[in-house]
């Protein structure tokens, strides 16, 4: 029985990918810059060959980076598909390839999509627009409180948000709310995420609670998760990874909030799973770090993994694999508090040891081939 555990730290990309420009993103490098401007500890990570992925660098203490262990494997891995959000870069990791990126919203949703939704909350829509999360709801929320209607607001993702006062729509509602623009949002609107986004709090003073949820896209087409389930072999997702792949393919949804509580879930999943695939996503590096330029936050965030890993590594048996990776960048040293389109890093135990320099789908690839002993018939080269 064989076991492989795939950790995503969301948003924590190892340098600028060969068509940066074009996303607007030359001189993101999430790792690098956070390492350069602090001095946090990781010597986990740098076991695992952190040192190598991010390439010479001197940090805040003027310390560098130590060498990998012998029995680690490490690299970068290429984003191919089009896109730097967590959709694309998840179903990408599991062999699903998008030639074309989701659609994006800079100057807000046309009325096609904005009159349908009004309709069907029976509520006309504030903001529309594209903004920050916590900014957009300090903005709007008195108006909000006073009026019931919804918050609408996107980003440089191809994302549909709406938030809402806990106290004036109740949560079960704002998620139904979100299902309906969902079903909107479709064809030439298909989104990749619809997002919850209730917030408590009063004037001058709104915080969003953890009780976000994701309405994404079912992915287009066959994943390895999919050819998981269908050979039986259990696949339990912590974080949003079930939300990612609209549960297809999850067993198992442990809808973890908050990096500290994914480390737990992926704790106890690891003493409990036999076999499968623990597939987990750590979120605070995009959500609550990344997003509002947090660079301590962002360090304290590697310095939280780092010291998770060796519980990890105990709980791993002959013949498991860990693979550590990432999703996209979001660079919180640069002026932009959106997505950077960046290699992963990939830092492993349990495969071949040594430098691999791949693309995001190997992850699933590899995992697919541990699990079933089968060759992948989808996109990605195993890392053996």
């Amino acid at each position: 029985m064989t076991l492989v555990f795939v950790c995503v730290l969301d948003g924590v990309g190892a340098g600028e990918l060969p068509d940066a420009a074009a996303y607007g993103d030359v001189g993101s490098a999430t790792l690098q810059h956070v390492l350069e401007r602090t001095a946090v500890p990781l010597p986990n990570l740098e076991g695992l060959g952190l040192g190598a992925v991010v390439g010479p660098l001197r940090r805040a203490d003027g310390s560098t980076l130590g060498a990998p262990r012998p029995e680690a494997t490490y690299g970068r891995l290429l984003e191919r598909g089009a896109g730097k959000d967590s959709t694309t870069g998840h179903w990408e990791m599991m062999g699903l390839v998008l030639e074309r990126p989701f659609p994006t919203y800079p100057r807000g949703f046309p009325p096609e999509v904005i009159r349908p939704f009004e309709r069907a909350v029976g509520r006309a829509v504030l903001g529309n627009r594209p903004a920050s999360g916590t900014a957009i709801i300090a903005e709007l929320g008195d108006e909000h409180v006073r009026t019931g209607r919804p918050i609408v607001y996107t980003s440089a993702d191809s994302v549909f948000q709406v938030a809402c006062h806990e106290d004036v729509v109740p949560v079960p509602e704002l998620y139904r709310w979100c299902g309906i623009a969902r079903g909107i949002l479709q064809g030439e609107h298909a989104v990749g995420r619809v997002i919850a986004r209730p917030f408590i709090g009063s004037s001058g003073s709104y915080t969003r609670t953890p009780r976000r949820r994701d309405f994404s896209l079912p992915p287009t087409g066959t994943t390895y998760l999919d050819l998981l389930h269908e050979r039986g072999v259990p696949v339990v997702g912590v974080g949003k990874i079930g939300e990612i792949f609209a549960q297809r393919g999850v067993d198992v949804d442990d809808h973890a909030t908050g990096n500290t509580a994914a480390i737990a879930a992926c704790l106890h999943h690891l003493d409990e799973m036999e076999d499968g695939l623990l597939f987990a996503n750590l979120v605070d590096f995009d959500q609550t770090w990344g997003h509002r330029n947090d660079v301590d936050g962002f360090a304290g965030g590697l310095a939280e993994v780092d010291a998770a890993l060796p519980g990890f590594e105990r709980r791993l048996r002959p013949g498991d694999a860990m693979i550590v990776c990432a999703d996209h960048g979001v660079d919180p040293t640069t002026a932009s508090t959106d997505h950077s389109r960046e290699y992963a890093p990939l830092l492993a135990l349990g495969l071949r040891p040594g430098r691999w320099d791949g693309a995001l789908e190997d992850v699933g690839a590899t995992a697919f081939w541990r699990l079933t002993g089968e060759e992948p018939p989808l996109a990605g080269e195993v890392i053996a």
